[in-house]
């Protein structure tokens, strides 16, 4: 042979059309691959995702294996869980070691001062609670979680810091915590409302509220009083509970007592008034018999209490009519 290439004789022909078919169909396999490894995605049990097709929102899907549409499709998951910010730092302190969170604390306390009413200040910290509720118009409005926070962060304060003016520091420091904290959160989800935000706030809870440490002695004095007075008073109130059941039952015997003896004298005068009347009828019938009578049974009670009694005649001629001495023999 010479140096010239020879086809094998059993050799398979393959044609331009066949070639053609072969590469569609790979490249719709690759297609199709790509497709579902870039446009499933998973939400979890916790999450939401919202669906933004051709940057406009599509749809707002709960939890499983979803399907988006590479390039035109975006699933934007959030996390639904409730969330926790502390205030004023921002910054959890449960785990901190005793000395290092007295350190922070006292380096950081006046940035934890708020004018009170009154014009004193009272160091306030707090923890905000809060949760996405509509995920859609936090990713329209919002869109990340960074923005998200410091809108947070900024509202709890100016809302903490007007319920905190509407207080004397008294007030705030001892019996009307409840009544800041209802505030802030009334003013704080309103605030979110107006923004559309889609977060809404669950709960705040005050953590420390507590006088400047400067004035923290004359306080604890003040506090001690309050509680002296809350206990005098308390004393007072358990005195009076038991004192007026007492009275009361007191009162009441006194006014049956009363009750009763007015009866009594209303029969014993209707009585004597019958007794009279009837000695009147007597009267009219017999006039001296009844005044002789009248006359005798007066007498008989005057002189029946009167003790010895010493009878003298008009007629008797001496005090001793024993021996007749005045008579002749």
């Amino acid at each position: 042979m010479s140096g010239s290439f020879q086809r094998p004789q059993n050799a398979p022909q393959i044609n331009l059309g066949q070639a053609i078919s072969i590469g569609t169909a790979i490249l719709a396999a690759v297609l199709v691959v790509y497709v579902l490894v870039s446009g499933i995605y998973k939400v979890r049990e916790y999450q939401e995702a919202v669906v933004l097709r051709w940057g406009k929102y599509s749809q707002t899907v709960g939890p499983g294996l979803h399907l988006k549409l590479p390039w035109i499709d975006e699933a934007v998951v959030l996390d639904t869980d409730e969330k926790s910010l502390r205030l004023p730092w921002g910054v959890g302190e449960e785990n901190e070691p005793d000395s290092r969170l007295r350190s922070r604390r006292s380096g950081q306390q006046e940035e934890s001062l708020i004018l009170t009413a009154d014009l004193y200040a009272a160091v306030v910290e707090w923890n905000v609670m809060w949760r996405i509720s509509n995920p859609k118009d936090f990713v329209i409005h919002f869109g990340n979680f960074e923005t998200l926070e410091q809108t947070i962060r900024g509202l709890a304060r100016s809302t903490m810091h007007q319920a905190v003016g509407d207080f004397s520091a008294e007030e705030v420091l001892t019996g009307k915590r409840e009544d800041v904290r209802k505030a802030a959160i009334e003013d704080m989800v309103a605030q979110l409302e107006r923004l559309n935000s889609g977060v809404t706030v669950t709960q705040i809870q005050m953590q420390r509220v507590i006088p400047p440490e400067r004035v923290k002695p004359a306080f604890d004095e003040v506090n001690a009083s309050i509680q002296h007075r809350d206990q005098l008073v308390y004393e007072a109130r358990r005195s009076r509970n038991e004192l007026i059941p007492a009275a009361e039952a007191q009162s009441d015997r006194l006014i049956r007592e009363a009750e009763g003896y007015s009866a009594r004298r209303l029969a014993e005068a209707e009585g004597e008034v019958n007794a009279l009347l009837a000695k009147y009828e007597s009267y009219k019938l017999a006039p001296e018999v009844t005044r002789q009578r009248m006359y005798l049974e007066t007498m008989e009670k005057v002189l029946e209490n009167s003790g010895p009694k010493t009878i003298l005649d008009n007629d008797m001629k001496g005090f001793l009519p024993l021996l007749n001495l005045n008579e002749s023999p």
